[in-house]
């Protein structure tokens, strides 16, 4: 028995020590991926404070900061606080108490909604709404939820048309309507934030009526699924019939999928279901064995542009959402593509030959926020990678001497006098979350809002 021990000790020693270095060598990687995440979220956060403090220097209580001027651009004849209700959650995630408590005085002291001006109903939910409800769960600040309650409360006459979708321009203080002509993305981007405030105050009229505006254009889809970049809102007649997943249209299946998973309407994920099959097979092309989509007539899904932009790059993260990872990660693949092939990604490119049709970057978030859903579902160090070039080819190519700039053109790298809102609730937030530690925020009790506010699903 002696020598069968000596044997088999002989033949099991290699495997014991191949099977030590292995776990050796993945123990090194890990820990080797765990420092590379903490360096990076530090460098998010210091790049985030650069802008945030400029913003404090040259803009404090006006919506944006001008950065090569060093001033100010307010929206409407009066501020809303954009910068400031767009930053603040994402200073919470970031654990910047000091700003945060700064930020929530000043939106506390000086968010007035009591405004005499027209406001575009869209921006104003998906910005302000989502970032004061977003605030309210995570400071628990009564007057957070008594600014959202009251906005809520001034855009509800936007629904009051004859089909039910949202009229897109309202006066705050006289309830006064504007525009009859909208798109499917400004009329279905609304159930998240008004659905969550119908949670939050027990009032289901906000949920309802933006139920209500989305189901109205899921109604009014094609005979093949499809739904038009442009509705006449009073009519429900299409008045643009060109079907796509960009701007006009992008949110509004992004929001089909997440009032799903927000809230369990099971109405929701029907008409998800039945929006995504239609997209896949109509819009979906393959070039060179890459996936794309491109635009094609909602009545006879004939693709006739290949077109493919910034914004259509929210799509691989509706579809791991979704469930669909193969063909999430074969559309994020083209993705990272758009964005190294001119340096930073530009607002849309023809993917068959990959030249430029809109050469502008306005600090767009929607490439990073695919990659970090990547990472989250697959926990593949290749996205982690990716992260890590998107973070430093954004700041090498937008940082300026007081912010963060939008590019004229990704061609020439010349900057533009604007830093949007979006870069501090979306942009730095997805960047910071994809290398933060998951104790920062829990990614599967929570829906984000198109504007990357986060919205609990389990909140009470």
């Amino acid at each position: 028995m002696k020598s069968l021990s000596i044997r088999f000790n002989y033949i099991m020693l290699p495997i014991v020590v191949s099977l030590l270095l292995f776990a050796g060598g993945a123990l090194n990687l890990l820990h080797a991926q765990a420092s590379l995440k903490k360096e990076y979220a530090e460098k998010v956060k210091r790049e985030f404070l650069f802008a945030w403090n400029n913003y404090k220097k040259y803009a404090w209580g006006h919506d944006e900061l001008m950065p090569l001027t060093r001033t100010y651009h307010d929206w409407y004849a009066h501020t809303l606080l954009m910068t400031p209700v767009d930053a603040y959650d994402t200073m919470v995630l970031m654990g910047l108490k000091k700003d945060a408590q700064e930020d929530e005085r000043l939106i506390v002291d000086s968010l007035s909604f009591n405004q005499d001006f027209e406001v575009k109903a869209f921006e104003i939910t998906i910005r302000e709404l989502g970032g004061l409800l977003s605030g309210y769960e995570l400071n628990h600040n009564p007057k957070f939820l008594k600014l959202a309650t009251d906005l809520a409360n001034r855009l509800l006459p936007i629904f009051n048309s004859p089909t039910g979708m949202p009229y897109p321009y309202i006066n705050l203080k006289t309830g006064k309507t504007q525009g009859i002509v909208s798109n499917p993305a400004e009329i279905g981007t609304l159930t998240l934030e008004f659905g969550t405030l119908s949670k939050l105050t027990g009032n289901p009229v906000y949920y309802d009526k933006a139920k209500k505006a989305a189901v109205a254009v899921f109604e009014r889809r094609s005979s093949i699924g499809l739904v038009g970049d442009a509705i006449n809102v009073e009519t429900g007649k299409w008045v643009g019939e060109e079907s796509h997943i960009s701007g006009g249209i992008d949110s509004y299946y992004e929001y089909l999928l997440k009032t799903w998973k927000l809230f369990g309407d099971r109405d929701f994920k029907k008409m998800w279901d039945a929006s995504v099959a239609a997209v896949n097979k109509y819009l979906a092309q393959r070039v060179d064995g890459e996936l794309w989509y491109g635009h094609a007539n909602m009545n006879t899904g004939v693709i006739d542009k290949t077109y493919f932009g910034a914004l259509d790059a929210f799509f691989p993260a509706e579809l791991a959402l979704g469930g669909d990872l193969k063909r999430a990660e074969e559309l994020e693949n083209s993705c990272y593509k758009m964005w190294l092939y001119y340096g930073i990604e530009p607002e849309q490119i023809n993917y068959t030959n990959m030249s430029i049709v809109d050469s502008g970057y306005v600090l767009r978030p929607e490439n990073i926020e695919s990659n970090y859903y990547m990472y989250k579902y697959t926990h593949n160090p290749e996205y982690l990678s990716r992260a890590e070039t998107y973070f430093n080819t954004f700041v090498y190519n937008c940082k300026v001497a007081n912010g963060v700039a939008s590019l004229e053109s990704v061609t020439s790298k010349k900057h533009l006098n604007d830093m949007e809102s979006f870069v501090f609730a979306e942009t730095f937030k997805y960047l910071y979350l994809t290398f933060a530690p998951d104790s920062a925020l829990n990614f599967n009790k929570i829906v984000f809002n198109t504007e990357a506010h986060p919205l609990r699903k389990d909140f009470k």
